[in-house]
């Protein structure tokens, strides 16, 4: 065997071993980033989304909620994202998921009732109905599945007929998209940190106790 060959079949032998050896990712993991990008991108679009369809003087993204604000919440109905950990045994992928998903579909809708009115937001919305699809796809490939009988799964269900009845003027519109745009961003930090930590999640294998 002439020294050319030896070095050729070498070399195969050593790619093939890198090759095996090489980490994969896995599809959680692959699911998991892609909606971090997209989170990322929403996060980045939220101060342009918020200056075409707020004007008020005083309402930026990043001012205070004061008291009369606070008020404006509970008089527009416009309810606090689900809250969000890193899975643990206590709080488990399936409720981690249940918990992005409701948050991203309740914001969703949000963005959904105020886009008929104000401008600037219908490209946030299909964001976070795109999110959806990648949330979904997390869930097929961690094998779970959304439980719908959770309560935190119905917190909009009559979000939009009740949010929409309370936009008596111009005033009541902007307010609710201002605090709807700064809860997002609030929400999109704690998605990006949950995602995060889903992202090195490892499934118990099967038949470990």
């Amino acid at each position: 065997m002439n020294a050319a060959l030896v070095c050729t079949l070498l070399h195969c032998f050593l790619l093939a071993d890198f090759i095996q050896s090489a980490p994969t990712t896995s599809p959680l993991r692959a699911a998991a980033d892609r909606a971090k990008t997209l989170v990322e991108k929403i996060l980045r679009d939220v101060p342009a989304a918020h200056a075409a369809a707020v004007t008020i003087e005083g309402l930026t993204p990043d001012s205070a909620h004061s008291t009369h604000l606070q008020v404006m919440v509970m008089s527009l109905g416009i309810p606090a994202a689900p809250v969000l950990k890193p899975p643990s045994e206590r709080f488990t992928l399936d409720i981690c998921l249940s918990r992005m998903s409701a948050g991203s579909r309740l914001y969703q809708r949000l963005l959904g009732v105020l886009s008929e009115q104000l401008s600037g937001l219908s490209d946030l919305q299909a964001d976070l109905r795109d999110l959806q699809t990648h949330l979904s796809k997390m869930g097929e490939a961690a094998q779970l599945s959304v439980d719908e009988s959770d309560p935190i799964q119905n917190l909009d269900q009559n979000l939009d007929l009740d949010l929409a009845s309370r936009l008596h003027g111009n005033y009541e519109r902007q307010v609710a998209a201002h605090l709807t745009l700064t809860q997002l961003r609030s929400f999109s930090h704690d998605l990006i940190r949950s995602l995060r930590a889903v992202a090195s999640y490892r499934p118990r294998p099967p038949g470990a106790r």
